[in-house]
């Protein structure tokens, strides 16, 4: 029997550092790649049977930014059943005293080597991460710069990465100097994730992507009054509503649940807060 997966604060949340080389690209050299992964506790009666295993989500942060200021998000995710790997860019993130954001272009890599690596982890015998990946169920997460790099790892030609299942992209964009094209081929299911007052990553970045992708399942939730970080950094409103959507997004698009579909509608009609558009219909205090 599986393990229940999508409901908050299910299990106790433990912590797992690891450290990802990235050699996919010689002409760069090794990249390291600091990985925390948060995962659920699994209860001790169920210790001892064989388990199913629970989805990935592998987290890219923002420029500049590492994982600890998502982490009251992250904890919710794997509260509710996922085990959620959190990157370290090797050239963007929030130990770097010199941050190159042109190195954006390669990050979709490292995304891929961190997916590749932990489903290995995964497979092994031993360890705290042991049989805990379910390979079948893989998906990516990104804010800003990081909504950018899996944007491109779930829909860009340059970079996809066919193991991905859904993807969630909060307050992203195209990045123009990615190589490729979006949405010429279907893309998994996307839900993306904008604050109407965001003042680095504009409505219209993040709406552009939505609207661009014309075949595949795909969601915008719309956060009215909301800036850049609030959303995402923190456990403040409108977090809760984020936490809320995004794991039904996740329960229906990795864990297959479907009436989590309709809990996702709910979840982000919040009257004056927030609406929900799907299917390339514009968002709005009506919703979508």
């Amino acid at each position: 029997m599986r393990l229940p997966v999508g409901k908050l604060s299910s299990y106790d949340v433990a912590k797992q550092s690891l450290t990802i080389v990235n050699r996919s690209h010689p002409r760069l050299g090794p990249r390291v790649i600091p990985t925390l992964v948060r995962y659920p506790v699994i209860p001790a009666a169920a210790a001892s049977r064989q388990l199913d295993l629970f989805p990935l989500v592998v987290f890219a942060p923002g420029y500049r930014q590492c994982d600890g200021s998502y982490r009251f998000l992250l904890h919710e995710w794997a509260s509710a059943g996922y085990v959620v790997a959190a990157i370290e860019f090797p050239r963007t993130n929030c130990s770097v005293s010199a941050p190159d954001e042109s190195d954006l272009v390669n990050q979709p890599g490292d995304v891929s080597s961190v997916i590749r690596q932990l489903v290995a982890v995964s497979s092994r015998s031993h360890g705290p991460l042991a049989g805990l990946v379910n390979p079948n169920e893989i998906g990516v997460a990104g804010h800003s710069d990081g909504g950018d790099t899996v944007a491109a790892v779930a829909a860009n030609t340059c970079c996809r990465d066919h193991r991905v299942a859904a993807a969630v992209v909060l307050s992203g964009a195209e990045w123009a100097p990615m190589p490729g094209r979006y949405f010429a081929h279907p893309a998994p299911p996307m839900l993306f994730v904008q604050g109407t007052d965001d003042a680095w990553n504009p409505p219209g970045a993040s709406m552009q992507l939505y609207r661009a992708d014309t075949v595949g399942p795909r969601y915008y939730l719309d956060l009215f009054g909301a800036n850049h970080f609030t959303p995402y950094e923190g456990s403040g409103a409108p977090e809760p509503i984020v936490a809320r959507v995004t794991i039904d997004f996740l329960n229906r698009y990795l864990a297959g649940q479907r009436p989590a579909a309709a809990a996702m509608r709910r979840a982000g009609q919040v009257n004056g807060v927030a609406a929900l558009a799907t299917g390339g219909h514009l968002p709005g205090p009506n919703g979508g």
